[in-house]
């Protein structure tokens, strides 16, 4: 599993969060798109075999320029909760 962060400008309601969401959600491998409003900050994870770029485009061309800031992958044995101590 990968873990994208994107910093996004132009957001500033909930609606702004809802069509960030709608432009992410429907790209391929993406299983969960989080947006802090305050921060600009949006985390997607997912199999994200396109990249950041692929996501930053997206919502720049949905009118929301995005830059990837960082990107991480979590082996898929890897769970976020459960295990000992989840």
């Amino acid at each position: 599993m990968s873990t994208i962060f994107l910093e996004v400008s132009g957001m500033n309601c909930g609606g702004c969060v809802k069509s960030v969401t709608a432009a992410l959600k429907p790209l391929s491998g993406v299983r969960s798109v989080e947006v802090d409003l305050p921060t600009g900050h949006v985390t997607v994870d997912g199999e994200l075999v396109q990249g950041g770029e692929s996501l930053a485009q997206a919502l720049t061309a949905a009118g929301y320029p995005a830059k990837v800031i960082t990107s991480s992958t979590v082996p898929t044995s890897i769970k976020k909760s459960g295990g000992c101590c989840g």
